[in-house]
């Protein structure tokens, strides 16, 4: 059972593998759109009630052309038809102020892409810790800038979405100009209580089935019992592959909702971060604690895929483009793998193993990713991608760098996109080390980073290319970090 604008649906006939957007649009609300199937475009954007970092309560817009609607049983979704009250008998309901805004500075062209829009601008509308900004009055205020309204909004709230007629500054005009939430706004007081609790779920039709179970040591004991299980947390890689190449599974493991793999804890000598906890939640409660996360998380696809998405997922599918790995092999990070005996910790510098393979065994969940402290203070995240956002990078490097009296002590370099897996630049490690962080130290390692890894050529980078960008990513690196050190 789900609880859609308020009233409760059963999800029974859907298939297992069934998508929310088609659970959606078979009971008649079409506001929700099929524009990519892949979670680029937004057009089937909804919002979902899930725990708050500030409050009780978030509404929380993700992709529901990627998220099995079995993975919302017991849960409480809204639409862009939910969104606007109920009027008097006899007449229309009145808009929410989104929409109002939205249709008085004309955001909506075609129509298509607006009620992702809607939504994803909803979920910022009600994002607790949003407040206004002072108008810059002197030419040197702290007024707006081009990506956050005078009201507090976002822009990145809105990176996920596609406007297809290119009519964004109206948008952005609406997106600036609602205000905030008022006293009897039914969805801001239903920030106030707690979202729904996880409930256990075994979801069966025509021999498949989807699971999610309460404890991860009954988790663990399943895929114990079935090896040949599919784990999905927020689903952003699956989706894609139930949509585009039409895979299914017979059996779907969900693990976004167990309570050991979304813990975030932080002591003096180490950052543990739950395995499913989305990238947003990891952003939000970090607040800029490890800001070499704090630049990925940014450059981390769009907000709606960072809403679903977790470390557990992006290193559990073993890409070599993903963009969290190399962040993480400069952190010196590693992973907790559980069984049903019990737990151990790999570095991540040993974990992958071949392209989209790792040690990690079948029966085995990565429960949490472990960055040890302190950090080291000269660190760097450049993506190299064909967009600025929302984008699979072509060549993706991370660094992490003590340089203590001008001389570089420890150098930690990791790399995406130019190997079979995430690797870290050793060679280059060995060069910088010991030796003073200069222009002349930075020309003779920059060869031996370009000759990293063994690059291809493919329709996002030619191998010449993505090899030229490791070089110039560490003189970049020198010349944004001279300044710093020096002083």
């Amino acid at each position: 059972m789900i609880t859609v604008n308020g009233k409760e649906a059963p999800i029974s006939p859907a298939a297992p593998h069934t998508t929310t957007l088609d659970f959606l649009r078979e009971r008649g609300l079409t506001g929700t759109k099929e524009g990519c199937a892949e979670g680029e475009c937004g057009a089937c954007s909804v919002l979902v009630a899930r725990p708050g970092v500030n409050k009780p309560t978030d509404w929380v817009a993700v992709n529901a052309c990627l998220v099995p609607v079995a993975a919302l049983d017991g849960q409480e979704i809204v639409t862009a038809e939910g969104l606007a009250t109920a009027g008097a008998p006899g007449t229309p309901p009145a808009l929410h102020p989104v929409q109002e805004q939205m249709a008085v500075r004309g955001g909506s062209q075609c129509g298509y892409c607006t009620p992702g829009f809607v939504c994803s601008m909803a979920a910022e509308y009600y994002r607790p810790d949003r407040c206004a900004h002072p108008e810059p009055d002197d030419g040197e205020g702290s007024g707006t800038d081009a990506e956050h309204g005078p009201n507090g909004f976002d822009l990145h709230a809105l990176s996920g979405n596609l406007c297809r007629c290119t009519g964004y500054r109206p948008i952005r005009d609406a997106a600036f100009a609602v205000g905030t939430p008022t006293e009897d706004d039914p969805l801001a007081r239903r920030r106030e209580e707690a979202p729904p609790a996880p409930v256990a779920t075994e979801y069966a039709q025509d021999g498949r089935t989807f699971v999610r179970r309460s404890t991860l040591a009954e988790t663990l004991e399943l895929l114990r019992e079935r090896p040949d299980a599919v784990v999905v947390a927020g689903s952003t890689d699956w989706g894609v592959e139930v949509n585009i190449r039409s895979r299914r599974a017979d059996c779907v493991v969900a693990v976004d909702r167990l309570p050991e793999l979304r813990e975030l804890r932080v002591t003096s000598d180490v950052v543990e971060i739950g395995a499913a906890l989305t990238l947003t939640e990891i952003e939000r409660r970090l607040d800029g604690e490890v800001p070499l996360l704090a630049e990925l998380f940014p450059q981390f696809a769009s907000r709606l895929i960072r809403n679903g998405a977790t470390l557990g997922g992006n290193l559990g599918t073993g890409s070599p483009i993903g963009d969290s790995p190399p962040v993480l092999l400069a952190l010196e990070a590693s992973v907790l793998l559980a069984d049903a005996d019990g737990e151990r910790e790999v570095p991540l510098a040993d974990y992958f193993t071949g392209y989209r393979q790792s040690v990690r065994r079948p029966d085995e969940l990565i429960r949490a990713v472990r960055i040890p402290l302190p950090l080291s203070p000269v660190a760097a995240f450049h993506k190299i991608a064909k967009r600025r956002f929302d984008d699979i990078s072509s060549v993706a490097v991370a660094f992490a760098l003590d340089v203590e009296g001008g001389i570089v002590r420890k150098a930690r370099i990791g790399l995406g996109g130019v190997a079979a897996t995430p690797i870290r630049a050793l060679a280059t490690e060995a060069a910088l080390e010991g030796r003073p962080w200069t222009a002349e130290t930075v020309e003779a390692a920059e060869p031996v980073l370009r000759a990293e890894g063994t690059p291809m050529s493919d329709h996002r980078a030619s191998a010449a290319y993505r090899s030229a960008m490791l070089g110039q990513s560490l003189l970049k690196l020198h010349a944004q970090t001279t300044e710093a050190v020096s002083s």
